[in-house]
This record gives structure tokens, sequence and C-alpha cells, in this order.
């Protein structure tokens, strides 16, 4: 089970097709030292890109990850961290200027927090993290382009953008003579998909967008572990994530997920590894972020690439038969 890499897009970077991410986890679920061992299982598989946000368990994330990487003393040039901006830390009150905001003052302090938590004089990625229709998108795109030419981040994109405002960043950046968005980080799931596979789909090729997709398992409704209710130690238990609960408990869901289970049976894998597998089969597809509160739940995500070149086009068609209905 070798881990493989692909383009950012049309980017010169290559990401491992599995990533980590810790939006959940960190902070929440996981302490120091099981961050440090799941990052060193991680990159042992073969896996070089770390996600990240600002946001996540209040900046929280970005301290624990980075005290794992000055643990593990990896060279720099062997992974690749990315942080994600909007929402801010600051959320008390008004706020002005420090919460759901894409304008440059805030963005540009920004980039200076997260390098203060994560330990580092750079990331590789940074992402827009919601688009902002209150700032002018040309005023985001000048800011996202000078913290790259200042060195602090080497890409940027963007996290759930239309595509009509990827295609107008794109613009401004090529008009401009600016760094141009390369990457966009979209929810991606048997669940959900019509983002990724309509509304991008001219994006791809006419301006070379690689995609980082989230949550492939649905928040973990793929994986079936939800069919029976909230089990302990899950992300529904978890109250601060509360709001999850009704969709992953959601009755026509997770009936769909139970038919699947056959399928899962045939090519000897579980329910989650052919969910992860099924994003990864998407060439658009970069990388897979991944998630996991424990290290035999990485292992066990990691099976996932086994997987992917056992779906041929007739189970594809099985899957999307059964899934379709429930998708958006």
């Amino acid at each position: 089970m070798t881990m493989s890499y692909r383009r950012l897009g049309h980017a010169g970077l290559r990401v491992s097709t599995l990533s980590l991410g810790s939006w959940v986890t960190y902070g929440n679920q996981v302490d120091a030292r099981a961050a440090v061992e799941m990052m060193a299982a991680a990159f042992d598989a073969g896996i070089n890109f770390f996600d990240n946000a600002e946001v996540y368990a209040g900046g929280q994330s970005e301290v624990l990850m980075g005290q794992a990487l000055k643990t593990l003393g990896w060279p720099r040039l062997n992974y690749l961290v990315s942080t994600k901006f909007f929402w801010g830390l600051d959320r008390q009150g008004e706020a002005v200027n420090r919460r759901d905001t894409l304008n440059r003052k805030y963005l540009l302090q920004a980039i200076d927090g997260s390098l203060r938590r994560f330990g580092l004089d750079h990331v590789d990625l940074i992402y827009c993290h919601r688009p902002d229709p209150h700032t002018p998108i040309e005023e985001t795109v000048r800011a996202m382009s000078d913290i790259i030419t200042q060195g602090k981040a080497l890409y940027w994109g963007t996290s759930e953008w239309s595509a009509a405002d990827i295609r107008a960043a794109w613009d401004i950046a090529e008009r401009h003579h600016l760094h141009k968005p390369v990457v966009e980080q979209p929810q991606y799931h048997l669940f959900h998909r019509r983002r990724v596979e309509q509304e991008y789909a001219r994006l791809y090729d006419d301006i070379g967008l690689g995609l980082t997709t989230w949550s492939p398992l649905a928040s973990g409704l793929l994986s079936g572990k939800y069919q029976g209710g909230v089990p302990d130690g899950s992300r529904a238990a978890v109250e601060s994530y509360a709001f999850l609960r009704e969709g992953l408990l959601d009755p026509a869901k997770n009936a769909t997920v139970a038919q699947l289970a056959p399928i899962a049976a045939e090519l000897g894998c579980t329910l989650a590894q052919l969910a992860i597998a099924w994003v990864a089969k998407n060439p658009r597809v970069s990388s897979v972020i991944t998630g996991a509160s424990r290290v035999d739940q990485l292992q066990s995500n990691l099976g996932a690439l086994a997987v992917v070149d056992q779906l041929n086009p007739e189970l594809m068609a099985r899957i999307a038969a059964i899934t379709e209905p429930q998708s958006a």
C-alpha cells in the first residue's frame, strides 16, 4: 500500500493523495502526545500534507501541530502545512475587522498570528476559509498575493467559494500580474457532489484548479458508525459539534450507507475505506483530507489507497445508483 502523489492542479507542488487534517481532533479529541504519534504515523505512511486553520480549536490546533513538528524535527522540505483565514479568533461583541472577513488588515495580521502559533517562518498553503461578500475580491487577492511575495506562504487558494468568485479572483490576479489562486478546498463525498463535479467542471482545465477536499466520510456518516445512534468518543458526541448530530442520524442517509455494505464486503474493505477511495478515484482531486483521533483510525483510513484501483466503472455505477438519490 504505497502512497501516491498528485500535482496541486497545474502547480508544480506534489501532495500526497491522502492527507491529514485537524478540524475536529486537535485540541478537542487529540492532545500533544497523540498529535505527535498521529503525525509520525502519517508521515511514515507517505503523507506529506497536514491541513489546519486559524479557527480550529480557537488557535490551539495550530499550536499543537507546531509543537509536534518541532518534536518530530523533519526537514522543512519534506512536509506541507496549510492554514485558513476568515472566521477570526476574537469573535466577542462586534469584533470589527476581527471576524468573518477577508479584508487586507485582517489577513495580513492573521498570517503573522498563525506563524507564531506554528513556530514556523512560513506555511506552504493559505486558504480564504469562506467567501466574504463585504470585501472586494481584488482587495483579498492583493492581500493573499502580498503574503506570498513576503515569503510567509508559498501558494494560496479558497475554500467553499463559488466557481464565479474563483474565476473572478484568478482573472484579477492575471490582469495585475499577482499570485493566482491554485487550489480550492470544497466538501466532497458521496452525499455532496454537485459543486466539485458540475459547478467547478470548467475551472480544472481553464485555470488549472487543484482540489484538497474535506469530509470524505461526511463527518463519519459514511463509515456506518451512526446507524445505531451516537457512539461514545465519536465526533457527534463532542458537545461543541452537536450541530452535526441531526445530519449524522438521518435515517434515509444511514439506510443508503447500509446498502453500500455489500460492495465494501466484495472489495474486502470497510465502508470508510470505500468512501475515501471513491473520492480519491476522481482525478481532479489533488488530495483527500482525512481526519483521525487515533492512530488505528488513521491506519484504517490509509487502507483506502489499496481500494482506489479496484473501483472499476461497473462498481462506480453501482455506487452511484445507490447514493445519487441522497446526493446534493
